[in-house]
């Protein structure tokens, strides 16, 4: 299991991108999520691999409407030669907002759109993961925004390389239950993004998801890909980048030990 960060959460004003990308692989990352393409070549110099970026434009208008296909997929062939070029594992794809549209139609229309693509994906050796986001809070009235709707999509594709990114802060917001749909559900999982929750800030004590059990759970599944952390920062964003990587570390490498009350005998 290897960590990641996106690109977008952590590169602010004033910060170098070649010292953002410097200390990422200094601390330890092996990856960037979502970087701008002109930063490409810095975050191979610093020996960061670029583990996914965009399929297509536009989580609004997205696959589960037919009118959109033609243009989603020249997106994501292009999307799937730059991958090649630059061994991106990953392209991000969305399944647009339902305005109107029922779930199972969306589901029928979204794997319909992937169906186009799915060989040309097998045959660079790239996954097209269906990112899984909140209606709730951050992305309102979009499809894809339950676990058991994405991996109807999967089923129908049928595809090895036709996949979810799990975002555990979106699904915190949208099921809860996180562990149980990892352990349920991996298989169909080729990517994770972290953040915390509320607020889509930093993994820490202030927020309600507890992250080393679920980073175990997810190792447990056999998972060697990224799990990319994809949270604004409260602070400096480059102790935000190390004490989330020394976090996760530390959740795989000492476990979780509960501290129990004192038994009273009396």
């Amino acid at each position: 299991m290897k960590q990641s960060f996106a690109w977008w959460c952590f590169a602010r004003e004033g910060l170098l991108p070649e010292k953002l990308l410097r200390t990422a692989a200094e601390i330890g990352y092996q990856g960037v999520d979502l970087i701008d393409r002109q930063y490409w070549s810095l975050a191979r110099e610093q020996g960061l691999r670029i583990a996914s970026i965009g399929g297509h434009t536009s989580i609004e208008n997205g696959l589960n409407r037919r009118e959109q296909h033609d243009r989603i997929e020249q997106e994501i062939l292009a999307s799937l030669e730059l991958a090649k070029e630059w061994d991106i594992p990953t392209l991000i794809c969305f399944s647009g907002s339902r305005a109107g549209l029922a779930d199972e139609e969306g589901v029928e229309n979204t794997a319909e759109g992937l169906r186009r693509v799915a060989q040309a994906a097998e045959e660079a050796n790239v996954t097209l993961i269906v990112e899984l986001l909140n209606s709730r809070v951050d992305h309102p009235d979009y499809q894809c925004d339950k676990t058991e709707w994405g991996v109807r999509v999967c089923d129908l594709v049928n595809s090895p390389n036709v996949k979810l990114l799990y975002d555990i802060y979106h699904m915190q917001i949208m099921e809860g239950d996180l562990i149980r749909t990892i352990q349920q559900y991996h298989p169909y999982f080729a990517h994770y993004h972290t953040a915390g929750n509320p607020g889509r800030h930093d993994i820490d004590e202030e927020q309600e998801i507890y992250y080393p059990p679920i980073y175990r759970a997810i190792r447990a599944t056999g998972y060697s890909g990224y799990i990319a952390h994809e949270f604004i920062p409260r602070s400096d964003p480059l102790q935000a980048l190390r004490a989330a990587f020394a976090d996760c570390e530390r959740s795989l490498v000492q476990g979780w030990k509960m501290i129990r009350p004192p038994i009273d005998n009396q």
